[in-house]
């Protein structure tokens, strides 16, 4: 095995009289030594000519290393809290949640590649694999189960939520340790060494990890890729209408490929249904056919038509721009379709027409390929409201966090000035909120009283109000 030329940024080869060189000690003191090897493994194979520049060891540590580093953070810091321990809590994988079972099986899958790709000395295809995994433990199973760790009580599927990730963490010290050795003896000194006085003193000493047949799930690795792939879609449109995250919508509707593979597609989606809601902050799931959700623009191609219909052009255009719905949907499915120019019919090939799709009124679309997502966009009184709460929910998190509060404190809530937001969670929402921020006291006033000088003032999406937090202790204290 031998190494490729590496270039500069632009191609050129490093030399000292061009000035295009880069000090490695520069980056092992800036960046690191493991952020510099993660770049140089994971960018293109050892062999080729690559091109090289501080931009790519960046990356390395803002898409890699520090989604894992968070990743091993959240869990320690919830593991201290509760007290965790690998060996005393330890869940079996029959008895943890579906979520568990899925990253327990992509563990088993990208262990299986990351080991077949070494074997075969293609170490880029090794890391890129160990790298998607990092990504989707953090930004997806993490993500999903965060309310598992933030629970008060300490119960089964909490201690399945700390197993679940404690194994795959120790798996990718193992993973990791030819590609970052020192980050992956950092996590396995925390996770194993302190755990297990037995195991051996160092991850570089201790075994490659084997794949557990019994524990790979392939049809729920579908299933959860094609939800995911929903959902991707799905936040798409809502950037696209420029709707906040917070702010709940009625419904998504799902328009499979229309292919071999769609009822298993849809399937899949369908068996996550919960999951899709939720990550979309949706209502309803709705499997709909291309007219559901989109609409279409008819134009006569005038390169065919105006040789043939001449003046009539301009009646063609105007006939075919107040077309009905329905008519357009023929034409995207490629319909001749007839059209009224004069008092006479006219029929229009597909070769004279240009069929140019939109999402339909109330509507934001997202389509990749043949599988399309539509968002409902219209928002009632009851939307509105949950929106309203979600948001003030958050703003109060962000309250605790900068004024120091631990995670695990709960806290007591004064709030008023908002007549709307008082109302709101004097009704149903109150549990809701306090369930959220940690509150086991919630008082409530409209006028602004004593506690604006506690506290300032918050405005929540254009309504203005105060609220004052105090510490009562942490959870399960008192």
């Amino acid at each position: 095995m031998v190494l490729g030329h590496v270039l500069d940024a632009e191609g050129k080869k490093m030399s000292k009289s061009r000035g295009n060189v880069i000090d490695p000690w520069e980056i092992f003191s800036k960046q690191g030594a493991d952020a510099l090897r993660w770049a140089l493994y994971t960018a293109t194979s050892p062999g080729n000519p690559r091109r090289f520049s501080i931009d790519q060891v960046d990356d390395a540590v803002r898409k890699h290393i520090l989604t894992l580093w968070n990743t091993y953070s959240f869990f320690v810091t919830y593991a201290r809290i509760d007290g965790f321990d690998p060996k005393e809590d330890y869940v079996t994988p029959g008895e943890r949640s579906l979520m568990d079972r899925w990253a327990l099986s992509e563990l088993q899958l990208t262990t299986k590649t990351v080991t077949e790709r070494l074997d075969a000395y293609d170490v880029t295809a090794a890391g890129r694999s160990l790298g998607e995994f990092v990504d989707e433990l953090s930004n997806w199973y993490v993500r999903r189960s965060r309310r598992r760790f933030w629970k008060g009580e300490d119960d089964l599927d909490k201690k399945a939520a700390h197993s679940t990730l404690y194994e795959c963490l120790v798996a990718i010290a193992k993973l990791s340790a030819p590609f970052t050795p020192f980050i992956a003896e950092a996590l396995y000194q925390n996770l194993v060494v302190n755990a297990d006085a037995a195991a051996p003193e160092s991850v570089h000493l201790a075994d490659w990890p084997e794949v557990d047949e019994a524990l790979v799930d392939e049809k729920l690795s579908r299933d959860m890729a094609a939800a995911r792939r929903v959902v991707a879609l799905g936040r798409a449109a809502r950037n696209v209408a420029a709707i906040k995250t917070r702010q709940p919508l009625r419904e998504v509707v799902v328009v499979p490929e229309a292919a071999d593979g769609a009822p298993e597609f849809r399937e899949g989606v369908e068996s996550l249904r919960d999951i899709v809601l939720d990550e979309l902050n949706v209502k309803e799931l709705r499997f709909g056919e291309a007219e559901d959700v989109l609409a279409y623009d008819l134009k006569p191609n005038l390169s065919v038509v105006g040789p043939k219909y001449g003046k009539l052009v301009p009646e063609l255009r105007r006939a075919l721009a107040e077309a009905p719905a329905e008519v357009g949907a023929r034409a995207a499915a490629g319909e001749e379709i007839p059209v009224n120019v004069d008092g006479r019919e006219v029929v229009l090939s597909p070769e004279e027409l240009l069929v140019e799709p939109r999402e339909r009124p109330g509507y934001a679309l997202v389509r990749e390929g043949e599988l399309a997502v539509a968002l409902s966009t219209e928002l009632d009184e009851e939307l509105i409201d949950e929106g309203l709460v979600r948001e003030l929910v958050h703003r109060v998190q962000n309250l605790r966090r900068e004024r120091g509060f631990e995670i695990e404190e709960t806290i007591s809530v004064t709030l008023g000035g908002s007549p709307r937001i008082v109302n709101l969670l004097k009704g149903s929402w109150g549990d809701y909120f306090k369930s959220e921020v940690l509150a086991r006291e919630l008082t409530l006033d409209g006028e602004s009283g004593d506690g604006a000088a506690v506290s300032g003032g918050l405005s929540v999406d254009g309504e203005e109000l105060w609220v004052a937090l105090e510490r009562l202790g942490k959870v399960g204290s008192g």
